[in-house]
């Protein structure tokens, strides 16, 4: 079944804007006070060190009110600013839990009041997307929302496929059909433009990091989410490379336009389900198909899924993982990096100057920056310890262990992570690592990582 381009009729734009971006002054406001209260903070740091306060509790309380109001803020915020903070969840994996947590706190309250798009403001945009006639396209549609999103939300329906023959009845497929809230792209443009400012805030955060380029990435990376003909293309590759697959299902595209997008309905578990409510052998083969995605998509089809969210799996009446939502990739046209799997089989064979001098070429640590190769192997060995067995169960508390190690300001694995740089190409690799590895502690779920990495992973099977 092949997609369908469909181009809009000259429909005038204006009136479709929504309340997104109505509000701009008052959205750039916001954003903009940002740098005030660093700059406040920071000269409440030079007057504590003029009384003799100690330089490391100045840090510690500076980098936490930093954190805590600028996650506040993006959360705050619809549109640009909170995809934005959604993707900046690789600083917030590194932070204490008193600077994450009320980011975290303003992304789940935002996420859980959206209010879906008025019914005349959703008709509108499928007529200037699908055309005047749009209704006609579809044996049924359903104007409540199934789901939204930060930019855009899913209806149900049932479309209308062409007739085989002349005469012949038509016949119908149910379709999930994602729409982009009017206003959305001026909303999450302007939010970029002004979030790309505050690189000095981000680099008080985490001092290690060449802040500029990786901001730059994400700005790149999160606009591509508002081209639904592009997440069109990337789901047909998807799709085309896993067509047939036993383990791994994504549904085919069935039309696209820049804001509307068709695909075919996916029924099953939702993933956030089996967390729940799953046996054991029901939570290992999530975490195992979980990891098999994760490690095969981008051999297969050069593109790694870059939205571990549970909202965007199923489990399917035949045990096969659905995958949905493709509007964030990484594109990986040679597959995951070599450096990767190689770096990693160094590390569990304990070769700490092999690990450090790979890390510095890849850009992790600067060049003019002196490390401790020994205590670099230290502070990554206890986060490939999934990998160093046959079999491994990830488990919230594990979880939370790595995190208190790596987030207590005055314990070693801390203050070497802050000497450490994430380059721009790794972001997305990085930030889905993260992810996935959240959602498989989730569901504590026990599979041969090992041996996935091993088949997938270039450069991480062991040398004959």
């Amino acid at each position: 079944m092949s997609s369908r381009a469909v181009g809009p009729p000259d429909v005038g734009h204006n009136d479709l804007v929504s309340d997104i971006p109505r509000r701009a002054a008052a959205r750039t406001a916001k954003l903009a006070a940002l740098p005030l209260g660093f700059a406040g903070r920071t000269a409440l740091g030079f007057g504590k060190r003029a009384v003799g306060i100690a330089t490391d509790v100045i840090s510690e309380d500076i980098q936490r009110r930093t954190a805590e109001q600028l996650f506040s803020v993006l959360g705050q915020l619809k549109g640009g600013a909170m995809k934005f903070g959604q993707a900046l969840s690789v600083f917030e994996a590194a932070l204490p839990e008193e600077m994450a947590g009320p980011y975290r706190q303003a992304l789940t309250k935002l996420q859980e009041a959206a209010p879906p798009m008025p019914v005349a403001s959703l008709h509108k945009a499928l007529a200037e997307q699908l055309g005047p006639d749009w209704r006609d396209l579809f044996a049924e549609f359903d104007d409540s929302p199934a789901a939204a999103a930060s930019i855009g939300q899913v209806h149900r329906a049932v479309w209308k496929l062409p007739p085989a023959r002349k005469n012949a009845k038509p016949k119908t497929v149910p379709v999930a059909v994602k729409v982009q809230y009017p206003g959305a792209g001026e909303a999450l443009i302007a939010d970029l433009k002004q979030l790309s400012r505050l690189a000095g805030m981000f680099k008080i955060i985490q001092p290690g990091m060449d802040i500029k380029p990786l901001l730059a990435e994400l700005r790149e990376r999160i606009t591509e989410e508002l081209d639904y003909a592009m997440e069109a293309e990337t789901q047909t590759a998807f799709a085309e490379a896993f067509a047939g697959d036993d383990e791994i299902y994504v549904p085919k595209v069935i039309a696209s336009a820049p804001k509307v997008l068709v695909t075919e309905w996916v029924d099953g578990t939702p993933l956030a389900k089996i967390i729940s409510d799953g046996t054991v052998e029901e939570r290992d083969e999530a975490g195992r198909l979980m990891a098999i995605l994760h490690f095969s998509a981008p051999a297969r089809s050069g593109l790694l899924h870059a939205d571990p969210h549970p909202g965007n799996f199923r489990i399917l009446p035949d045990g096969r993982l659905g995958v949905i939502d493709f509007g964030a990739v990484a594109r990986l046209p040679g597959g995951h990096p070599e450096s990767i799997g190689r770096l990693v089989r160094l590390a569990l064979d304990g070769d700490a100057q092999g690990v450090a001098d790979g890390l510095r070429e890849e850009g992790f640590v600067k060049q003019d920056d002196e490390i401790d190769a020994q205590g670099l192997l230290d502070f990554l060995r206890p986060m490939i310890e999934p990998v160093a067995v046959d079999r491994f169960r990830f488990t919230r508390a594990w979880l939370r262990g790595e995190a208190t190690r790596l987030s207590s300001p005055r314990s070693p694995a801390y203050q070497l992570s802050r000497k450490l740089n994430l380059p721009p190409s790794y972001l997305l690799i990085h930030r889905v690592t993260l992810g996935s590895i959240g959602v498989l502690s989730q569901l504590e779920a026990e599979a041969p990582y090992r041996a996935i990495l091993e088949k997938w992973l270039p450069g991480f099977a062991p040398v004959p």
